[in-house]
C-alpha cells in the first residue's frame, strides 16, 4: 500500500487546538486531527465521512454529533480523530442520497444499501493501523459503538472501548434502532 503523508499543520476549531495530517491512500484522502500531546493510550475516533451530518447538521444520522462528541472529548482529555473519506459506508456520495431516497420511501439504511446492490457496510479500516503505526501508537482507548472497527483492529490494543451516546430525535430513532439491530451497534 502506497501512501502520500502531508506535513502537520495547526488547526485551531471552535472545539480547540488540534493538529492535522493527510494521508493520501489511492484516490482517498484521509485527515488525522490530533491533539499536541499524545497519551501512550491515546483516545482514537476513527470516523467516516458523512457530509450530510458532519457539514450540513443532517438529523436522519448521529454522524455529525458523534464527530462534535470526539471532537470535544479530545480537545479536553487529548488524542486523535481519523476522519475517513468512506462517504455512505463507502458507497460514495451519489449512492447514498440515492438510499435515502429509498429510506424516505420506507426502507430502513440496511435495505436500501441492498436495494442498491451493497452490502450494508462496505469500509475498511486497513489505513487504521498504517496511520496508528505511523504515529508509534500501539494501545488505544477506541472512543466507538462499531464493533466491526473493534474487530478490524486486529493489531492495535484496544484496552478501552469508550462509547458514544447521542440523543435520538424523530428523524434518526428508526436509523438508530437499524444500527443496533441489524449491524449489532452497541448503542
Amino acid at each position: 500500500m502506497k501512501i502520500k503523508i502531508s506535513k502537520v499543520a495547526k488547526l485551531p476549531t471552535k472545539y480547540g487546538q488540534f493538529l492535522v495530517q493527510s494521508f493520501k491512500e489511492a484516490d482517498k484522502e484521509h485527515l488525522v486531527i490530533f491533539s499536541e500531546k499524545l497519551d501512550e493510550v491515546p483516545i482514537v475516533r476513527v470516523h467516516s465521512e458523512c457530509l450530510t451530518g458532519d457539514a450540513l447538521g443532517s438529523q436522519k444520522c448521529d454522524c455529525g454529533d458523534q464527530l462534535s462528541f470526539a471532537l470535544s472529548l479530545i480537545a479536553k482529555e487529548g488524542g486523535m480523530v481519523l476522519y475517513l473519506r468512506q462517504e455512505g459506508r463507502n458507497i460514495g456520495l451519489l449512492n447514498k442520497i440515492n438510499a435515502y431516497a429509498l429510506q424516505d420511501e420506507g426502507l430502513d439504511t440496511v435495505e436500501a444499501n441492498h436495494q442498491l446492490g451493497f452490502s450494508a457496510d462496505e469500509r475498511s479500516y486497513e489505513i487504521v493501523e498504517f496511520i496508528l503505526e505511523y504515529f508509534g501508537i500501539k494501545k488505544i482507548k477506541l472512543l466507538t459503538n462499531n464493533p466491526k472497527k473493534i474487530e478490524s483492529l486486529k493489531n492495535i490494543d484496544i484496552v478501552q472501548r469508550i462509547p458514544i451516546i447521542i440523543q435520538e430525535n424523530r428523524y434518526n430513532k428508526d436509523y438508530l434502532n437499524t444500527k443496533k439491530s441489524k449491524l449489532g451497534h452497541l448503542i
